[in-house]
């Protein structure tokens, strides 16, 4: 393939509100795949809260002036030296962890999302909101059949961050999950807990957030801090905001946990020891997943087809869907078409 020798890109350029317009476009060079890495021609790149809180400044700054995006759909156009079990033209996926030193007891146990050196797409280096980006081969991510490119994209971190939290809320068999927030990652969060047999209770401002909720199956959906009907065995809070905290442990029956999956929180409100945390109840952090958590989502989605809601944009519109996203008006997850 002839490339050319300049792309597009959006670049973080003066972290702060999407008001005061933190991202600028930019003609930059098309990077080179380095040994062990690969160039891919991006096709689509979802939208996700982190870049939200990359560019706002929630996140402190990594890289100045780096390009956001970690939900990559793309197409390998070029390998760098020693890169083995890739050609031209295969497609991968690109997600939000992207280096770990493989040598930390937090790498050796199985635990990498953990690994004090990890790196990460869009925060550390250059991500997708531009139409070619870099990986390394080994954190290049196989894709499954059955979805379009946009369909793909949110599952590169809203599903894997989903499914990690999944994990981490402990839903007993059979189980009871409140979900708090309902956008591009707990939309497909649902419908995992849902296909493995889970009655799934959803708690979010957005009416039609709502609606979607009771259309993929939950038995409910009420406003945010409203209680679910029943006592919750396990719950994820996925908006990210502290005072929901509350209402969800207030939420669980005795011996539950509350997986709080953003990378960004604000504040909690005090806790009563009594009403909140009383009868063994817990609540658990949520980092980035793993590769094998990645490669066990895309295997699950690969065989159980999830329904993916997603609203197109064009890499044009980059700073447009993150301040649509910013005013909670994408219903589903918002996804950027670099062609």
């Amino acid at each position: 393939m002839n490339l050319p020798a300049t792309m597009t890109a959006w670049r973080v350029v003066r972290p702060g509100p999407m008001a005061a317009k933190p991202l600028e476009r930019s003609r930059v060079p098309v990077p080179r795949a380095a040994a062990g890495e690969l160039l891919v021609r991006v096709l689509v790149c979802g939208v996700c809260r982190t870049d939200l809180h990359v560019s706002e400044g929630d996140l402190p700054v990594h890289r100045p002036g780096v390009t956001p995006g970690h939900e990559v759909v793309g197409e390998v156009v070029a390998l760098g030296d020693g890169v083995t079990g890739f050609a031209p033209g295969d497609r991968v996926g690109i997600a939000w962890l992207r280096q770990t030193c493989g040598r930390c007891r937090y790498c050796l146990r199985g635990r990498e999302n953990l690994c004090p050196e990890s790196r990460y797409t869009g925060w550390d280096a250059d991500g997708g909101y531009a139409e070619f980006a870099v990986v390394p081969a080994a954190y290049a991510l196989a894709l499954p059949s059955g979805y379009s490119d946009d369909e793909l994209a949110p599952l590169l971190c809203a599903g894997l961050i989903g499914y990690h939290a999944l994990a981490r809320a402990e839903l007993p068999e059979g189980g009871r999950l409140g979900i708090y927030g309902f956008g591009g990652s707990a939309h497909l969060t649902a419908q995992v807990a849902i296909a493995r047999g889970a009655t799934v209770h959803v708690m979010t401002r957005s009416a039609e957030a709502r609606r979607l909720a009771l259309e993929l199956g939950a038995v409910s959906a009420g406003d945010a801090a409203d209680p679910p009907p029943e006592p919750l065995d396990s719950a994820i809070l996925f908006a990210p905001a502290g005072e929901l905290v509350l209402p969800a442990l207030a939420a669980l029956d005795r011996g539950g946990t509350l997986a709080i999956a953003g990378i960004h929180l604000s504040d909690v409100p005090p806790l009563n020891y009594q009403r909140h945390l009383f009868q063994e109840r817990q609540v658990r952090s949520v980092t980035a997943n793993t590769r094998a958590d990645a490669r066990e989502f895309l295997d699950f989605a690969g065989d159980h087809h999830l329904r993916v809601s997603t609203v197109p944009y064009a890499l044009a519109e980059a700073d447009r869907a993150l301040t649509d996203l910013a005013g909670d008006r994408v219903n589903g997850a918002a996804v950027l078409r670099a062609t």
